[in-house]
């Protein structure tokens, strides 16, 4: 670090006022404060001070809570993918074919949006903050192994542009970033982001016989019966159990890199919760939410999605995930504390709807995020109101 520390100081004077770099200086400011604690830091008193740790920390908390999902998710990768081709082999066989799809979607991800970052810190003359040090993990544990590494480049252009500094930057993005890019592939490229494209097979790969890329929550669609029978029939040639109930807690099923394990989300909830990162009533809320449509719809649905148990609308798809990621997002979500209850709740409520309703949608947690993300300020703002109406009333009295 002192060889880089070094090199730092050695071109700086290029960068500063004067030099001959001088307009890529927040390009160089960028990278020095990403390696090295800055030189500057904010009075120590004063209504802007309300914890000990500063924002590039709160970042690295978040990725650490993610770190479950990734390991998981990379070994989950190799795990279908074997039982996909019908072979057998050890974990770090498995763990190395997760690696070696998932690192490059990383590098991508972190490359291209830290491009636009840096780009546009240059043109608007303005620090390059650390908010895509969290989007840049979430992107990539939002994708399937195997889509394209030109997909995530153009979609992770689209959502920092579009999604966020379109807004004016960090902390000023009405969307979440990383949901942004997610939903971009899934209506420009729905052929890579949808359909049987959740397990990485490999150029020329033989499947076994009765092999199918099914999700649960297309199999639950696409159900005209008992939905808990056929997930349980469904994989019973090729990974039988695949789709019971506590092997889809665990994750152990094809779907999205980091969002299959729900045990691995509760793992990262417990994190975030813990050091005050993350808000547990929308954690919470937002599973209610789902938990209770569910018992809703067990109660007067009549086709068979309506009817497969509340709970396990809980473990398919990447509800947890979201919920635990992506509802979360301070810059997105509500900020009044009875607004983040109705928040998550109604995310949980449409997650379900959207599910059941419209086949065409199956991962409603998607589109009920970006939707609520929309009316988050109007929550606050009657939350707010309606605080301000009862103070008033109590000061008349």
């Amino acid at each position: 670090m002192n060889f880089l520390r070094k090199r730092l100081d050695s071109v700086k004077h290029n960068f500063e006022k004067g030099g001959k770099l001088e307009k890529y200086y927040f390009a160089y400011e960028a990278m020095d404060t990403f390696l090295f604690s800055p030189n500057t830091t904010a009075e120590v008193k004063g209504v802007q001070v309300r914890d000990a740790i500063d924002l590039k920390r709160l970042m690295m908390t978040v990725i650490f809570a993610m770190l479950p999902c990734l390991i998981f998710g990379m070994w989950n990768v190799g795990r279908q993918h074997f039982i996909a081709i019908g072979q057998t082999a050890s974990v770090g066989e498995e763990f190395w074919i997760g690696i070696i799809k998932t690192l490059p979607i990383i590098i991508v991800s972190y490359a291209v949006g830290l491009g636009v970052e840096f780009i546009f810190s240059t043109i608007r003359k303005h620090p390059v903050n650390e908010g895509y040090l969290v989007t840049g993990m979430l992107i990539p544990l939002v994708m399937p192994a195997g889509i394209p590494l030109w997909q995530v480049a153009i979609a992770t252009i689209f959502a920092v542009i579009i999604g966020k500094e379109a807004f004016g930057g960090t902390g000023m993005n009405v969307l979440n970033v990383a949901l942004t890019a997610r939903a971009f592939l899934y209506f420009a490229y729905p052929s890579q982001i949808s359909g049987e494209v959740w397990t990485f097979l490999g150029d020329g790969a033989k499947t076994v016989s009765g092999y199918s890329g099914a999700t649960p929550l297309a199999l639950a669609a696409q159900s005209t019966g008992n939905v808990v029978n056929d997930l349980n029939n469904f994989g019973a040639g090729w990974a039988d159990g695949i789709y019971s109930f506590w092997n889809m807690f665990l994750g152990i099923m094809p779907g999205c890199i980091g969002e299959t394990s729900t045990l691995m989300c509760l793992i990262g909830a417990a994190i975030l919760v813990m050091t005050g990162v993350g808000s547990w009533k929308i954690i919470f809320s937002v599973f209610a939410g789902a938990f209770g449509m569910g018992l809703f719809l067990n109660a007067v649905g009549t086709n068979p999605f309506t009817q497969m148990p509340a709970h396990y609308h809980l473990v398919i798809g990447g509800l947890a995930f979201g919920a635990v990621f992506m509802a979360t997002d301070p810059v997105t979500a509500t900020q009044t504390e009875t607004g983040k209850w109705v928040y998550g709740l109604l995310i949980g409520v449409f997650t379900v709807l959207i599910r059941v309703f419209n086949p065409a949608y199956p991962e409603g947690i998607m589109l009920a995020i970006l939707l609520m993300n929309v009316f988050a300020p109007l929550i606050d703002y009657f939350v707010v109101a309606a605080n301000k109406k009862r103070r008033i009333q109590r000061a008349t009295v």
